[in-house]
């Protein structure tokens, strides 16, 4: 059989637009996969929520299956988007190295939100060992643990953005417990040394810092959130939507209830003139006079 030139230049078309078509299809999530601690309630839903209708594929990662099912049901169903629930317990090591395979191994994943954790609103003196144990490995190994899985994978393929629910109270640990307060603080500084070490490799990075905020962190904690004034406690969804505002905005650090950003960027640019000052061999003259007459 033999064809006209203007019948193989038909065939041609048919083939390329067939191809075209079914890699539109294949490529129905071109944002990407978003992988989502603690995404049963609060924060984490909100995120799954908005993520989603930003075009990203899902999987949820949270204790509650039952919780996660209802959820991902209701994003698929409005959005069109895949979701995959992982019912997995952040504290226990096994269902830990469990996700961090999945970042390791699934390409598709862009982003990581780092939002599983609980705090506490008890006195240091008062507070149970045990409890406080459990709230470090869950806040801090438990993070570190997926943040050292995805930003190889991520790096490696120069794209990716990694968010990190910090609090207020890394740069205010008077305000709440003191451990918890701690914690924090490092998921703060954990950002902000690999947004110094992995910026020049395409990945994102963020620490988001909520203020009060109307969850059920608060009844975990120990206190309910309606026991402080309406102005101090921001609605979930508005702290997300911010949050991702500053993402958006390039923010290393966001802190939605900070009415100036300025504030925040004279407190980095202090920190950073400090961090200059610590190359000396000797002590400060403050220490060496001190020294030289010791109290009897």
């Amino acid at each position: 059989m033999t064809f006209k030139t203007s019948q193989i230049k038909l065939i041609v078309i048919l083939i390329e637009t067939n191809f075209a078509e079914e890699f539109e299809m294949s490529d129905s999530s071109a944002a990407g996969t978003a992988l989502i601690t603690g995404a049963s309630a609060g924060i984490g839903a909100i995120y799954a929520d908005r993520l989603a209708k930003r075009g990203y594929d899902l999987v949820l990662v949270a204790r509650n299956e039952d919780r996660l099912n209802a959820i991902a049901k209701s994003i698929s169903e409005e959005t069109g988007r895949y979701v995959h629930v992982l019912p997995a317990d952040l504290s226990k090591k096994s269902d830990t190295a469990h996700v961090e395979h999945i970042l390791k191994t699934d390409s598709s994943i862009s982003v990581l939100v780092n939002n599983a954790g609980f705090g506490s609103v008890a006195p240091l003196l008062s507070a149970d060992i045990n409890r406080m144990e459990e709230m470090i490995g869950l806040n801090v190994t438990a993070l570190t643990r997926l943040t050292y899985a995805a930003a190889p994978a991520f790096a490696s393929r120069n794209e990716g953005t990694i968010i990190n629910i910090s609090s207020i109270v890394a740069i205010g640990p008077e305000i709440l417990n003191g451990v918890y307060g701690a914690t924090k603080a490092y998921v703060l500084a954990l950002t902000q040394s690999l947004h110094h070490e992995l910026a020049d490799k395409g990945v994102r990075v963020q620490a988001v810092l909520p203020g009060a905020t109307a969850t059920e962190f608060w009844e975990i904690s120990g206190m309910h959130h309606s026991n402080m004034p309406d102005e101090m406690v921001m609605r979930a969804d508005v702290m997300v939507d911010a949050a991702l505002a500053g993402l958006d905005q390039g923010e290393v650090v966001t802190i939605p209830p900070l009415q100036s950003g300025i504030d925040w960027d004279n407190f980095e640019a202090s920190r950073k003139r400090l961090s200059q000052k610590f190359a000396h061999s000797t002590p400060g003259a403050r220490y060496r006079e001190k020294a030289l007459t010791p109290a009897i």
